[in-house]
């Protein structure tokens, strides 16, 4: 995807064009000091993770209002920062387990002049037992982080009840939902659906949409590490 192609896609006025062209001119120098990407040519970036990253504006999914976003194991800022920079409205915040990712995306979103976004080193297990943060947010994203019997302990009691978790998988995972069906209901969880496309280059993409319906039990998340060794 050009980067015009994208530009003229979603009507980006000259600051938002700017925005994207930074973060990609940002992302391809710091990816030489530590890997953030694999993907570097500047048109499959405008697509795979541009692009792909605002699926949940294109389908109506979050719109340009206060909501609350955590964005968990977001490496280079996908997909939040993206959807931040197209719907500045969004307060975001980000937790990554890598301190060296965290520092990148301090430098990136001060160079794209993005308010509202906090920045947090850390594990999800841990994060997810502060009272400052469970049970506080309006969606969760994560995209390539776990699979669903993981991500929804790591994820669902960061949500407040009616709060969504947002799932990026870039393959089927039928598979993967019917392992999850117990974490789900157990961590107070419904799933919705999936959305279910294809980016320009025939990619095949889907978002699992998980409800939080009811409060996650106290016990979790269990401590770092064990939700990935004993998955629910």
């Amino acid at each position: 995807m050009k980067p015009e192609e994208f530009a003229n896609k979603f009507e980006l006025s000259e600051k938002q064009i700017q925005q994207f062209e930074t973060y990609f001119a940002l992302l391809i120098d710091w990816n030489e000091k530590i890997n953030l990407t694999t993907i570097t040519d500047k048109e499959e970036v405008y697509l795979k993770h541009f692009d792909d990253s605002v699926a949940p504006i294109k389908f109506g999914l979050i719109k340009n209002e206060k909501v609350k976003l955590l964005d968990i194991g977001a490496g280079a800022g996908f997909p939040s920062l993206p959807m931040k920079i197209l719907y500045p409205e969004i307060e975001v915040t980000i937790i990554d387990s890598l301190n060296k990712r965290i520092n990148f995306l301090k430098l990136l979103t001060e160079k794209l002049n993005l308010e509202n976004i906090t920045l947090l080193h850390g594990r999800a297990e841990d994060f997810g037992k502060d009272k400052d943060y469970r049970g506080h947010y309006d969606f969760v994203t994560a995209r390539a982080v776990a699979r669903l019997n993981i991500l929804t302990e790591l994820t669902l009691p960061f949500l407040k009840k009616q709060g969504q978790l947002l799932s990026f998988k870039a393959t089927k995972f039928d598979e993967e939902l019917a392992d999850a069906r117990t974490a789900i209901t157990t961590l107070g969880g419904k799933f919705e659906k999936s959305i279910d496309y294809e980016l320009i280059d025939g990619s095949k993409r889907h978002i699992a949409i998980i409800k939080k319906c009811l409060d996650t039990p106290n016990k979790y998340p269990r401590k770092s590490g064990t939700p990935n060794k004993n998955p629910l």
